[in-house]
């Protein structure tokens, strides 16, 4: 999951797109067998650019330009970009290829460089050209000068051969399978169906091999086209189950991994979203509800956690049966828009009284006494957002589902997610049922290759940062991944909510992270943090 903003942004199609970037869960692939295409592929790697420019460790990369950025924002301009062919079928290396968005922020000093740190933010399915910008701004000097910071953009995402299903709705939250008012899942079943037979018609069996695996081989075809040995990662959410899959892949070619915000990979996609999310969020929500009890004489949603909890899931029953016309925006407010929007503004703690203030509007705006001051707190939740230019409006949305749906089988029976949603949505309300509905992946083709098996054994190379509190990828999911990877990793677990690690206020988490990517020092255990200050 990326990093969110100071606001969350939704609206027109636009807008929508940005909201989805923020609202999509971060979800983890099973542990089968893998067998198919041999890891690395055979192909040797081409590489190509928008103009001349200089080589990285003498491959050819021809760097240039980057694409444009979306309309107002602006990215570090030391940052280069270039094109990497790769297969689109690992196990046809001489069949189609598709292109693969690759970005290079040259920091590192010579006598100290030890090689690149390739970047990914998550999502499933979010672009990463500007991560090593946004990254770098937050490095001290001392893993600058150690590393050239490569972002790329996933198969299939951004400008990396976009993929589209034409989705009316391009949002991902519109394929969060929230069941009815009353519990019935029928409408969520027809959508599953619809949005699943859509892709298939539209963009083809081709989706298939855009999954997890194919973009890990991809990683390794951007440290070849770079001339490295190895090549150290940081991923981010989604990301570390990315990073955990080319670690099981090209262990020998793996250096140094900080994986943050984890998913469990032994857990099926549909089993990860069932187990976690509802308690996850549980855990989160009350680091919210304190904010909002704490100013119950302006907010008057409750005194303590308990009110402002019940206040809140009134207000999403009452949402759920009657939506709400957000004055100016082309979007009413129901009971899933409104869950959406908080799952997104609990992935920070900065953005936690701006929550308790929608929460506030959201009310009002359903009792019909909507302030001037709600007004502009539904300005800022509900802006438009800049969309990029030349990408499909629905194609982080057909990427989640490609990649959700691409790595792992789902169930088929109908009548069990019926079953599997009500027991949900009574253990945890805050979710309604949700996570375990059904979802297009249910309808979905096979995956074209079996999951990659994520095993322990390998280097002791990988530093594990997971948050107590977080809702998005839940303790229990960093916890899971370690145990997965056994000696090959430490957890540096931290007593906060949220679902972003380093520099979230823990020096201990940051000195740790800092520490292992400048000197590849490992705390000799796991690491238990507790010295978080509010930022």
């Amino acid at each position: 999951m990326a990093t969110t903003p100071s606001s969350v942004r939704h609206g027109s199609p636009g807008g929508r797109r940005l909201a989805a970037a923020l609202l999509v869960p971060a979800l983890a692939g099973t542990a089968l067998v893998a067998s198919g295409p041999d890891a690395s592929g055979s192909q040797p790697a081409v590489v190509s650019g928008k103009s001349a420019g200089g080589s990285a460790g003498g491959a050819g990369i021809s760097w240039g330009e980057c694409p444009a950025p979306a309309g107002g924002q602006t990215r570090d301009p030391d940052l280069t970009c270039g094109t990497l062919e790769v297969p689109l079928d690992y196990r046809d290396p001489g069949g189609p290829k598709i292109d693969v968005a690759v970005s290079r922020l040259s920091t590192a000093q010579p006598g100290k460089r030890r090689g690149v740190l390739l970047l990914n933010p998550g999502g499933p399915a979010l672009g990463g050209l500007d991560m090593p910008g946004s990254l770098a701004s937050t490095l001290p000097t001392s893993v600058l000068d150690r590393y050239d910071l490569i972002g790329f953009d996933p198969r299939g995402v951004d400008h990396s051969t976009p993929q589209s299903c034409g989705l009316q709705d391009p949002s991902v939250p519109g394929l969060f399978p929230y069941p009815a008012a009353d519990g019935s899942i029928t409408r969520n079943v027809a959508l599953a169906e619809t949005v699943a037979r859509q892709c298939a018609d539209t963009a083809g069996r081709n989706l298939r091999h855009y999954n997890t695996a194919n973009t890990a081989r991809d990683m390794d075809r951007i440290r070849r086209a770079l001339g490295e040995k190895k090549i150290s990662y940081w991923g981010r959410s989604y990301g570390t189950y990315l990073g955990a899959v080319y670690r099981s892949l090209f262990k020998d070619r793996t250096d140094r991994m900080v994986l943050e915000g984890n998913v469990d990979p032994t857990k099926v996609w549909a089993g990860q979203v069932a187990d976690t999310w509802g308690k996850g969020m549980a855990d989160r929500f009350p680091d919210a509800a304190r904010v909002a009890a704490a100013q119950a004489g302006t907010l008057g949603l409750g005194t303590d956690v308990a009110q402002v909890t019940r206040t809140y899931l009134a207000l999403a029953d009452r949402l759920d049966r009657t939506p709400a016309a957000i004055p100016g925006a082309p979007v009413s407010l129901d009971g899933a828009l409104l869950r959406n929007m908080t799952y997104a503004l609990l992935l920070r703690n900065d953005t936690l009284p701006l929550l308790a203030a929608f929460w506030k509007a959201a009310d009002d705006l359903s009792h019909g006494s909507t302030t001037a001051a709600d007004l502009e707190v539904l300005e800022e939740v509900f802006t438009e957002a800049p969309a990029s230019p030349g990408i499909p409006a629905d194609n982080q949305a057909t990427m989640f589902m490609a990649l959700t749906c691409g790595d792992a089988e789902w169930p088929h029976d109908v009548d069990g997610y019926a079953a599997r949603t009500a027991a949900d949505r009574a253990k945890w309300p805050l979710t309604a049922g949700m996570p375990a509905n059904i979802w297009a992946c249910a309808y979905w083709d096979k995956p074209a290759e079996p999951t990659v098996r994520v095993m322990k054994g390998g280097p002791r190379n990988t530093l594990i940062l997971q948050n107590r509190r977080d809702h998005a990828t839940p303790w229990e999911s960093g916890v899971g991944l370690h145990k997965a990877l056994g000696r090959g990793s430490v957890l540096v677990g931290v007593d906060n909510g949220g679902h972003s690690v380093y520099g979230e206020g823990s020096a201990c988490a940051d000195k740790a992270t800092v520490g292992f990517l400048a000197t590849g020092h490992l705390p000799g255990e796991d690491v238990h943090c507790t010295d978080v200050s509010p930022k």
